[in-house]
């Protein structure tokens, strides 16, 4: 584990980096990781990140991913962050495997294969709860989960499927398959489903103008979460798939969502 501080996607952090063992044997996570300066135990949020758009360019791949504005923003507000890059992303060991095509053209719009790629990635978060469970500077009370894209759906649905381990989860521009896919429209809305039995207040951020998700799709997930048994606030920006990099339009809401989980 070091300490420096690196310029992530626009934002500057002190941040660690280190290793964590993944569920695969010999193959370890990358995990960037920033928190304030003050003595902890910190709240904190695991973030997870999304996919390299159509998947068919594997320079993407080896990019760590750790957007500053996110980082900055929860570290300011006394939370510490974590970014865990999954299997075959960043300098995590293993290969990408969440949902590819065969035939390396991309991910795959088959329904097998996506949950497949899904099922990957909850195996990978199951690593970084359990190395949040051996931390001392970890406030275990008041743990969140939260993603972009891929990483939004996984951790609505990963809330669900592990439930009594976090008081809330906040997505961004959640979904793991494009429009591009027909299959989209069965896919995303019964992952999202597997995070309505969580029993936590929930936040989706989603932009009106998103490339990949039509915001009438994102709706009808989030209607289908409620029905589903699941709690959360909805809230469309006008934004695309950037959302995330506009804060002026999510700071509010997000200050608002975490003020009520601290009194929860």
């Amino acid at each position: 584990m070091y300490s420096q501080s690196i310029n992530f996607d626009g934002g500057i952090l002190k941040v660690e980096k280190f290793f964590i063992p993944s569920s695969e044997a010999g193959t370890q996570l990358e995990i960037v990781t920033a928190k304030p300066q003050h003595q902890g135990p910190f709240p904190t949020i695991i973030f997870n990140h999304g996919s390299t758009g159509r998947g068919h360019n594997k320079s993407l791949y080896s990019r760590t991913v750790s957007p500053g504005v996110v980082g900055d923003y929860f570290v300011e507000r006394g939370w510490m962050i974590l970014f865990p890059q999954r299997r075959g992303r960043g300098k995590s060991g293993g290969n990408y495997g969440e949902g590819l095509a065969r035939d390396g053209s991309g991910y795959s719009c088959n329904v097998e294969i996506a949950i497949a790629g899904f099922e990957r990635a909850v195996e990978d978060v199951d690593a970084v709860v359990r190395h949040l469970r051996e931390r001392s500077d970890v406030d275990q009370s008041q743990l969140v989960v939260g993603g972009v894209s891929r990483g939004g759906i996984l951790s609505i649905a990963y809330a669900g499927m592990r439930p009594n381990t976090f008081r809330g989860a906040i997505n961004f521009n959640g979904g793991w398959l494009g429009k591009a896919c027909s299959s989209h429209e069965f896919v995303n809305p019964s992952i999202f489903e597997r995070g309505a039995s969580a029993g936590i207040p929930t936040l989706w951020l989603h932009g009106s103008y998103d490339q990949y998700y039509r915001i009438e799709h994102c709706r009808e997930n989030f209607e289908r979460f409620l029905l589903a048994g699941g709690q959360g606030t909805f809230i469309a920006a006008s934004a695309g798939h950037a959302l995330m990099f506009k804060p002026a339009l999510w700071t509010n809401p997000v200050d608002q969502y975490i003020a009520a989980l601290s009194k929860g």
